[in-house]
């Protein structure tokens, strides 16, 4: 007798699943279902389809329902039969035309928001929070038990999920088993994969070329994760082992265990990593993006931290809870007076440009290309 297990008991937006495939008797099954009088019918037809999509023919099934939507059913019935029945079959949702657009390689990511890739309550509603960007992770969210039901999971809201315009990023695991989640995430439309514990520009060279063989309709964009002393010593060479780097980003629980001390609130211990980014992600003309504030409850805390990064260098930060984001985004925002000398900045640009001149000044003083690309850049920052 061969049973397959999925999903979760008595939890909001999800549901469990056993499959047991028998030799005879077809589809068998019996469905408890919080929403019975509404979906209990389009459920069942829905289990049965996903079933013969697999090539399951025969099977008693035992359903549990707290109100999942369909592609969190037919995620939990696809993760049930491949526990149990090898087989490279695939029940794919549609791609919503909501959920398919591009993103640009310097768009603004002053804020993105973790998902754990196999709690599908998280993923529902973030979008409606406006964080520039959400991530669905595979990695340290998600226990070694539970990948393989959190990547189909993942792999079905990418197609279904309304983020409203939010960039779309999955974390992956590290080695192997990161390079084959690859094959379900980017026909699925992810727009940014992040690459954890990145040591060396191989890793990076991996995942470009993984993606490469997959040929994406859009752009997917890699953002390489630095959460170790080789990883910071390796921050050039990791920031521009790819032209579809976007931006790197740093991890610091991993870090301050790695070089064996504790995160602290100044976080003094981590000024020379912070640093090393930054100055590699400059220089390879891509976005540092600094780490996660973990005390929730710590409002002022968070906008000092932020503040703190922003005055480094960094241009966004991570957060693991929507009530970050808007703290996050005020504070990521110019004050007056970044505004008022980038616009400055910008109006002797337009008015060599009118004239003619191939220099910009402003006053005496000459300004230089990257100096009125960053000014457009606070201007355009300061309106969103």
């Amino acid at each position: 007798m061969k049973i397959g297990i999925a999903g979760v008991k008595d939890s909001n937006n999800d549901c469990w699943i056993s499959v047991e495939i028998t030799e005879n008797g077809g589809i068998q099954i019996d469905s408890k279902s919080k929403v019975e009088v509404m979906y209990g019918e389009s459920n069942r037809n829905l289990i049965t389809e996903v079933l013969n999509a697999l090539k399951i023919e025969n099977a008693k099934v035992d359903f549990e329902d707290s109100g999942a939507l369909p592609y969190v059913i037919s995620a939990r019935v696809e993760a049930a039969v491949k526990r149990i029945e090898k087989t490279d079959a695939e029940f794919l949702p549609e791609i919503k035309p909501y959920t398919s657009y591009s993103t640009a390689k310097d768009k603004f990511r002053r804020s993105r928001l973790y998902l754990p890739g196999n709690t599908p309550k998280y993923s529902l509603n973030a979008g409606i929070h406006n964080p520039d960007a959400v991530i669905l992770d595979l990695e340290d969210s998600v226990s070694p038990v539970e990948k393989d039901a959190a990547l189909i999971l993942v792999r079905n809201a990418l197609r279904q999920v309304n983020f409203y315009g939010a960039e779309k990023m999955v974390r992956i695991n590290q080695g192997s088993l990161g390079l084959e989640e690859l094959e379900a995430i980017v026909p699925s439309g992810v727009n940014v994969v992040l690459i954890p514990k990145c040591e060396s520009a191989e890793q990076v060279k991996e995942v470009a070329n993984k993606i490469k063989s997959l040929n994406p309709e859009n752009p997917v964009w890699l953002m390489p994760i630095i959460e170790s002393a080789l990883g910071g010593i390796k921050a050039y060479e990791i920031a521009t082992a790819s032209e579809t780097v976007c931006s790197v980003a740093i991890g610091l629980e991993d870090y301050t265990a790695d070089i064996g001390t504790q995160r602290t609130s100044d976080e003094k211990e981590s000024f020379w990593l912070k640093s090393q980014v930054v100055n590699a992600a400059k220089a390879a003309r891509v976005q540092p993006i600094d780490t996660v504030f973990s005390d929730v409850a710590d409002e002022e805390g968070l906008r000092q931290s932020v503040l703190s990064a922003k005055s480094l260098g960094f241009e966004g930060k991570g957060c693991i809870h929507p009530r970050q984001i808007r703290i996050i985004h005020e504070a990521m925002r110019p004050n007056e007076a970044e505004i008022s000398k980038a616009q400055r900045i910008v109006e002797a640009f337009e008015q060599a440009e009118k004239e003619g001149l191939g220099v910009v000044s402003l006053g005496t003083k000459m300004i230089d290309p990257p100096v009125v690309k960053r000014a457009l850049r606070t201007v355009k920052l300061a309106e969103v």
